[in-house]
């Protein structure tokens, strides 16, 4: 039997038919339709998902069930999506109309980064994990939580945003609309915002003539890139990322006592530059000394499609 995990993402849907061993043995990439709505986005899942089986030489009966994660808000009853900007989904009630088209296949739902989380868990750095947290550091900061060896999808189901728990009281704006959000501090977009500012407060800097004092020119590789070379200025904004990111991680090490903590995301690219100093900087602010681990994310492109295709063994 095979589980049809799908990652929507504002450009493309990524599906793959995941076996038993979890090896993606199929894939289709097919554009995402932003003017067709829910009902063209169903279409277009049973479509990939039928191409790939044949693909396989297997049936609609070979399949066990369809995972589907969105980059947004789903309902309790992990029904609808209540706001997905990019997808320009907002109260889309995207399972009945994915269900409508595989009959009695059962199709699940859920937000893309407790999708991450859960193939951590499945296949990737959170194996034979208990309790461990997922950060996703990239224009945004996503995470997900495994609680119990399950993912968890919140109290009340609303789910858990990481990256809007509040880290800097009347900090930086964040999108969200509050202040001092760990997003507006640890993601690649605050990477960016601090280094402008750095490389236009010294224009003899590194940054500076990388992007040659053009603010649009300025990324989150640029920024780490010139710390990793020595430069003043991008070293101070790094060190203060890192400082962000340690207190972020470190409360979660201290509120869950979790066993692992997996950093994923563009930024986690930076590979020990960034790992080794965080890891110190998690240490000297865990109330525990033997704290759980810091860890770079392993699934990569994978995460939202295996993670899609286990959201039925997540309910077993």
């Amino acid at each position: 039997m095979y589980q049809a995990g799908v990652d929507i993402g504002g450009t493309n849907i990524a599906m793959g038919l995941v076996d038993e061993a979890l090896d993606v043995v199929q894939r289709e990439s097919i554009p995402f339709e932003i003017k067709g709505g829910g009902e063209r986005t169903a279409e277009i899942i049973h479509e990939g998902t039928l191409a790939m089986l044949k693909r396989q030489g297997a049936g609609i009966s070979d399949l066990d069930s369809v995972g589907v994660v969105v980059p947004g808000s789903i309902d309790p009853t992990g029904s609808t999506v209540i706001n997905a900007y990019n997808l320009n989904f907002h109260n889309e009630p995207l399972k009945a109309k994915i269900q409508k088209q595989f009959g009695d296949i059962p199709v699940f739902l859920a937000n893309d980064a407790d999708g991450a989380a859960l193939a951590e868990l499945h296949k990737g750095a959170f194996v034979g994990c208990r309790t461990a947290v997922l950060f996703t550091l990239g224009t945004g900061v996503g995470g997900g939580l495994i609680l119990g060896g399950r993912m968890f999808h919140g109290g009340l189901g609303n789910g858990c945003e990481l990256g809007h728990a509040l880290l800097v009281s009347g900090g930086e704006q964040c999108t969200c609309g509050n202040k001092g959000c760990i997003e507006a501090y640890c993601s690649a977009t605050a990477i960016i915002r601090d280094a402008i500012r750095a490389m236009e407060k010294h224009p003899d800097s590194l940054l500076f003539e990388r992007t040659m004092g053009r603010p649009e020119s300025m990324d989150a590789k640029t920024a780490i890139d010139c710390a990793r070379e020595g430069d003043r200025a991008a070293l101070e904004v790094f060190h203060n990322f890192v400082d962000h990111l340690g207190s972020a991680v470190a409360s979660m090490i201290n509120l869950l006592d979790c066993e692992r903590v997996a950093i994923g995301g563009g930024v986690s690219a930076a590979g020990e530059f960034l790992f080794e100093p965080l890891r110190k900087n998690v240490h000297a602010k865990s109330f525990f000394e033997n704290h759980g681990s810091v860890v770079p994310a392993v699934m990569g492109n994978d995460a939202g499609i295996i993670g899609a295709a286990m959201l039925r063994r997540n309910e077993e």
